[in-house]
């Protein structure tokens, strides 16, 4: 075994090799770019190495780079990680050039499996079932919309570089098919340098099932069953699990020696996933699944592996790439329980799930039997617009299916997360639902049930409004001056307050009154906050009853459990955070003197602004086009995801504000339509 390592990727995968490595006693090397000088990963490792600015370009692709820092620290070997260069094979190389072992498999491996194409052809000569389509090399437009048209609609675009559901798009209908093609393309090129793309038929009612495999340089290989991955949202895994329900012996025999026969035909050494679809229309057959590709490294869901069989894939992928031989023979394998994974993202599922950025001002993960958490970030830590939004990976283990999705429910209830938005409603709602735990789902699911699963807009809350705002109102009366407060009750507990405070409404008799505006996130509203013998009522928008919402202070997480246990309200910056149910509101109290001069120019209805921080990859429209409502107009990038905006009405182009490339903040106003005049 090699004495050292480093760690060419960042967050969560990062911290989870690190604390591998030093348990069997390897000393660590980190990297880190300009944004994460500050990130878990950094701190955690014996020694770190800043490798560049904050783009990943600049520095966690810079293989160059990289090398450099791990010659440098003398690191016997390199972890890449996933994503970034986890499957580069150029990488690979360059590491063996310089004398540095590569944890993963050869280069000829990856690019056997890299492109997608390639290796369907690979597989199909072993004997491996392909999803039929068009895996060619021929990339002209007009072939592959000939391609498509006789594959039969609907099918699939595939970046043959890369996955993670990037560079795919699925197409009903001939007309969309050059739009798709061309977004593929576009995402593609971006995420993994390579526009080239494949058509597949897409599989109505489709499961994505997924078999881990393991193979070292002395000629083993085995599987370590399957995963269920088929809660799904645009292409990306959600929710994953293992092992698949309805799984049958018959068929995990199957499925597992094909995906070993994949690896064998590849040369394979060290950890890899060999990913099936099977028709989830009725029970799994030993005949009813197809290859669609293979991830040459570990993947984002291993750790439901892990659960399952006790193991540790990452110490196993350590000793492999020191040249051991794998210690277990597939019989000695075997099933322990049941586990689940579910992805807690900064994204806000009632905005088309848009990453959320901005500093995690608070963040409480789960803990308890059978709970683990992997992540790598940190409460006061940046979620920046240049990495994928991952805040967690939450895990549960149980001796049965329902027991660890009971554990993985509670565990999300459980959860804090204030500052950016984040998906903890939606996942719990997943989780909770009845069909899924059924075990009756496919990759369409989450597409199907959006607004049950909360991931469509949703009103304001107004408990969530009225907690908010009594926080607000009792921090705005701590900061009064001592000489003119009086001693009066808020809530269940006394304290004193000004009477003659803007805010009090005082009056020389009788019940006093007040309006109080604040903001949150779907705008201004106006709170009633009344006063009288007993102290401060409030009554908020939609409310019948009047309330004072009660809570106790936590100085170590600067936020308040609220009394009925509802819900907490965090402490951040001239506001705060109130998260009910997992869902997140942020509340500000409003000047009333305070003027939008944004608005004072007439109607804002035809500005079109960024709904994030991102790059403005594609401008498709000037100054004087004249342009259809709900035309494509520009697209936004952010975490390695496109984002379109549309013409929010008919009319021309009057201005625009920003050029094709350039870096945009959320809320940037990037052009503007006037209406044509009647």
């Amino acid at each position: 075994m090699f004495s050292s390592v480093l760690i060419a990727n960042r967050g969560e995968i990062a911290c989870r090799v690190i604390r591998t490595a030093k348990r069997i006693g390897l000393r660590t090397i980190a990297v880190y770019s300009a944004a994460d000088a500050g990130a878990p990963h950094v701190h955690l490792a014996d020694e770190a190495h800043l490798i560049g600015p904050p783009a990943a370009v600049e520095s966690y692709l810079r293989a160059d780079k990289i090398i450099e820092v791990a010659l440098a620290s003398q690191a016997a070997a390199i972890h890449p990680g996933y994503g970034f260069l986890s499957e580069n094979a150029e990488f690979a190389e360059a590491c063996a050039q310089a004398g540095i072992i590569f944890i993963g498999p050869p280069a000829s491996a990856i690019r056997a499996m890299g492109l997608k194409d390639a290796a369907k052809a690979l597989v199909e000569k072993a004997g491996v079932p392909v999803v039929p389509g068009y895996h060619g090399a021929r990339q002209e437009p007009d072939f592959l919309r000939q391609k498509a048209y006789e594959t039969g609609y609907p099918v699939l675009i595939k970046a043959i570089a890369g996955g993670g559901g990037k560079g795919m798009r699925r197409v009903d209908r001939q007309q969309d098919f050059d739009a798709a093609l061309a977004s593929a393309q576009r995402e593609a090129t971006s995420a993994f340098g390579d526009p080239r793309v494949l058509i597949e038929k897409y599989i109505s009612s489709p499961r994505h099932i997924e078999m881990q495999v393991f193979a070292d340089a002395h000629g083993h290989a085995l599987h370590l069953f399957e995963r269920d991955c088929s809660l799904q949202r645009r292409h990306q895994k959600v929710i994953e699990e293992a092992p698949a329900p309805g799984m049958t012996p018959e068929v995990r025999r199957a499925m597992g020696d094909a995906a070993v026969e994949a690896a064998r035909a590849a040369g394979y050494v060290g950890a890899g996933t060999v990913e099936f679809i099977a028709d989830g229309r009725g029970a799994l057959r030993p005949d009813g699944f197809y290859f669609m590709e293979m991830n040459t490294r570990l993947q984002v869901e291993h750790p439901v592996t892990e659960a399952i069989t006790g193991l540790d894939l990452v110490e196993w992928q350590l000793r492999v790439a020191g040249g051991e031989a794998l210690a277990l023979d597939q019989e000695d394998l075997l099933v322990d329980g049941h586990a689940v994974e579910a992805r807690l993202y900064a994204e806000d599922p009632e905005r088309s799930f848009l990453p959320s950025t901005g500093r995690l001002v608070a963040l409480k993960l789960p803990s308890g039997e059978g709970v683990r958490v992997d992540s790598g970030v940190a409460e006061g830590g940046e979620v920046t617009p240049f990495y994928d939004p991952m805040i967690a990976k939450i895990i549960a283990h149980g001796g049965s299916r329902d027991q660890a999705l009971e554990r993985l429910s509670a565990a999300l209830a459980s959860t804090i997360v204030a500052g950016p938005k984040c998906n903890v409603a939606f996942l719990k709602a997943l989780v909770d639902a009845e069909e899924f735990r059924e075990g009756a789902v496919d990759t369409g699911f989450i597409e199907r049930n959006l607004e049950t699963l909360g991931a469509t807009p949703q009103p304001a809350d107004p408990q969530a409004i009225a907690a908010g705002a009594a926080q607000l109102l009792r921090m705005d009366y701590e900061k009064a001056n001592p000489s003119l407060l009086v001693r009066g009750r808020l809530g269940s507990h006394e304290w004193l307050y000004d009477p003659w405070g803007s805010r009090k409404g005082f009056e020389l008799a009788g019940r006093r009154h007040t309006v109080v505006p604040v903001e949150t996130e779907t705008g201004k509203t106006n709170i009633d906050l009344f006063f009288d013998d007993d102290g401060p009522h409030l009554l908020a928008p939609g409310q019948r009853e009047e309330t004072w919402p009660d809570a106790e202070w936590n100085a170590s997480l600067r936020l308040a459990e609220l009394g009925d246990g509802s819900g907490v309200v965090v402490r951040g910056s001239g506001k705060v955070f109130v998260i009910c149910k997992g869902r997140q509101t942020s509340v500000a109290l409003v000047d009333p003197l305070d003027v939008d001069l944004e608005h004072l120019d007439g109607d804002a209805g035809g500005q079109v602004k960024s709904p994030m921080h991102g790059k403005l990859v594609a401008l498709l429209v000037g100054k004087g086009d004249e342009v259809a409502k709900g035309q494509l107009l520009a697209v936004v990038e952010a975490m390695k995801m496109e984002h379109a905006l549309t013409a929010p009405m008919a009319g021309v182009v009057s201005e625009v504000l920003a050029r094709e490339g350039e870096q945009v903040s959320e809320g940037a106003r990037l052009m503007t339509v006037t209406p044509e005049q009647e």
